[in-house]
């Protein structure tokens, strides 16, 4: 079982971005971890723990989480991968620099945030790839990008806007991927007991878990003046076409993981954290996904 981390101490700092409750605690090391409060009737907890585990089956650079309670609030723990003197670049600052008059302050429904202009800027080869990526195939930024989508796909993940993903900038001149991070909208962290079995049981197709996994939406857009962002799988699919061989790649390391070890991630969460009904949808949406996925190569 996964340990459930009981952090203590008061916080260094609060956290501004995004919609939960966040704090920076400091060990007696000196390293900084933040600690994220997951919303009450949510699965938001377990979604991100389950997330970073299977970020270490595909082998992504993620940011690391663990389960873990703060004064009597449940949430997860991560620590920082922001090298000592380094910032994070968010993903909103560094379009805003290339695409003209992008709105860096809207982060939902931003229609310039789409899957070509990321490209674009991922392709430059001064943006080295994360640390200890070393894959045959994996040349510039935007190839590991491409694996950050595709996880996006397999999970259901519908958070990846421009606040969440980013480039480490590294003095003096060093520029970097960051690794993946914040993935709790994803894996049916949203949906009541009641409703998963409601939608595994039912035979209306309407209502059911296929019905839900196609629902999910990326938060990037195919162009500027789109209404409608594209689903998960198109948005990986999309920016796969710029660098097939890239996404042949990660398509193959999905088509390689041994089910077992997917279900030992699940095995290993605490049923105090993740019931036995949560367990199977979540697990049946990435059987779904896998299978939506896997067959895009196709189409390649």
């Amino acid at each position: 079982m996964y340990e459930i981390v009981h952090v203590t101490g008061e916080p260094a700092q609060s956290e501004q971005l995004g919609s939960k409750t966040k704090f920076w605690f400091m060990t007696d090391d000196g390293h900084p971890f933040l600690f994220k409060q997951g919303r009450p009737n949510t699965g938001e907890n377990w979604a991100e723990k389950i997330a970073s585990e299977l970020c270490g089956l595909l082998k992504l650079p993620h940011a690391e989480y663990e389960l873990a309670v703060w004064n009597g609030t449940k949430g997860v723990l991560t620590r920082s991968f922001v090298p000592p003197g380094g910032r994070l670049l968010f993903g909103n600052e560094l379009l805003a620099r290339f695409v003209k008059g992008y709105a860096a302050n809207r982060v939902h429904k931003q229609t310039q945030h789409t899957v070509s202009s990321v490209m674009a800027v991922m392709r430059h080869r001064s943006i080295e790839l994360p640390t200890n990526c070393e894959w045959d195939g994996i040349i510039v930024a935007a190839d590991v990008f491409i694996g950050y989508l595709m996880l996006d796909a397999w999970i259901g993940n519908t958070d990846r806007h421009h606040e969440n993903w980013g480039l480490l900038v590294i003095p003096p001149r060093r520029v970097m991927l960051a690794p993946t991070f914040d993935h709790a909208s994803s894996l049916g962290r949203e949906e009541s007991d009641e409703r998963r079995q409601e939608r595994l049981l039912t035979k209306d197709k309407r209502r059911s878990t296929e019905a839900y996994a196609n629902r999910a939406k990326s938060a990037f857009f195919r162009t500027a003046t789109d209404i409608k962002p594209l689903s998960t799988v198109d948005a990986f699919l999309m920016a796969a076409r710029f660098r097939r061989r890239a996404g042949l790649f990660w398509l193959e390391t999905l088509r390689s993981l041994n089910p077992d070890d997917v279900n030992t991630i699940f095995n290993n969460v605490p049923p105090s954290e993740m019931s036995a009904i949560a367990k199977s949808f979540a697990l049946r949406i990435l059987d779904i996904n896998r299978g939506r996925v896997l067959s895009a190569k196709e189409i390649l």
